[in-house]
C-alpha cells in the first residue's frame, strides 16, 4: 500500500527525436487522441536532437494542429540521454513519461502509468516480458542481448523488475529532481533513471506493456552501445546502493 501523495495536474510526455520526420505525425496524433479520450491533462515535449531531415519543420506543422505539443531543440551535444534531459528540463508537468518517437510505445500503457502515479506511486514501470506483456517484431539478436542484460541487472541489484533497459517509464517530478544529476549521455540513461529511483527509495509499480517495432526509419540504438556505457552506469549506481550508506536516499 502506497502512502497518499499530492494529486497530479499535468503529464509531460518527453520524446527524444533524431531524424524522425516520418514517424512523428502518427506518434503525436495517437498520444493526443488517447490522452484526450482518457481525460489526461498533458503536454508533449518532443526534443529535436540534431536532426538532419525535416523533423523540426514537421514539428512546427504539427504544433498548429495539436496545441499540447511543445517542441524544443537540443542545441548542445547530441545523444539520447542528453536529449531526454533537455526534455525533462523543459517539461512543466508534475509527472513525466519518456516515450519513443517511433510509436513503439503504446499511449494506452502511458494512461495506465498516469493512473498508477495518481494512486500514489512515485514511479510507474512497464515490462514487456511478464504475463500480459507483448513484443512484436523484435530483432532476434537484440532480444537475446536485452534479456541477458536485464537478467544481470536484476540479479546485481536484487530487484523484481525484469525490463530495466526499456526507456518507456513514468515518474513523479519529485523523483526526477531526487535523482539528479543524470550522468548518462546516451541510451544508458534508460537504466540510470529507474535504478537510481529504486536505489534512492522511491516507490514503484510494474505493469505489463506492449512494444512494436518501428514502421519508418532505422533504430538509433546499436548493440555495441549495450556494453561499456551500460556497465559504467550500472556500476556507478551499484556502488551507490551498496556503499553510500544511504546518503542519497529520499528523506
Amino acid at each position: 500500500m502506497v502512502s497518499p501523495a499530492a494529486p497530479l495536474t499535468l503529464f509531460s510526455v518527453v520524446i527524444p527525436a533524431r531524424d524522425e520526420e516520418e514517424s512523428l505525425p502518427s506518434t503525436v496524433e495517437d498520444i493526443v487522441t488517447t490522452f484526450n479520450a482518457a481525460g489526461v491533462p498533458h503536454e508533449i515535449v518532443v526534443v529535436d536532437d540534431g536532426s538532419r531531415d525535416r523533423t523540426w519543420a514537421v514539428l512546427q506543422e504539427l504544433k498548429t494542429k495539436f496545441p499540447t505539443l511543445a517542441p524544443v531543440q537540443n542545441t548542445g551535444q547530441n545523444g539520447f540521454g542528453r536529449a531526454v534531459v533537455r526534455g525533462l528540463d523543459a517539461a512543466r508537468g508534475d509527472a513525466v513519461v519518456v516515450m519513443m518517437a517511433d510509436a513503439s510505445d503504446s499511449p494506452h500503457d502511458a494512461v495506465q502509468y498516469w493512473r498508477l502515479l495518481n494512486d500514489g506511486y512515485d514511479c510507474a514501470f512497464g515490462s514487456r516480458f511478464v504475463d500480459g506483456g507483448e513484443v512484436v517484431d523484435y530483432p532476434r539478436v537484440k532480444l537475446f542481448v536485452n534479456r541477458l542484460a536485464n537478467a544481470l541487472v536484476r540479479i546485481g541489484f536484487n530487484i523484481p523488475l525484469n525490463d530495466t533497459t526499456n526507456a518507456f517509464k513514468a515518474y513523479r517530478r519529485t523523483v526526477i529532481d531526487g535523482c539528479r544529476p543524470f550522468l548518462a549521455p546516451h541510451f544508458n540513461l534508460t537504466v540510470e533513471m529507474p535504478l537510481k529511483a529504486i536505489v534512492r527509495g522511491f516507490s514503484f509499480a510494474v505493469i505489463p506493456i506492449s512494444w512494436r517495432n518501428r514502421k519508418f526509419g532505422v533504430a538509433k540504438l546499436k548493440i555495441k552501445e549495450m556494453g561499456s556505457r551500460y556497465f559504467f552506469i550500472c556500476a556507478y549506481v551499484w556502488l551507490e546502493k551498496y556503499f553510500s550508506r544511504g546518503d542519497y536516499r529520499r528523506k
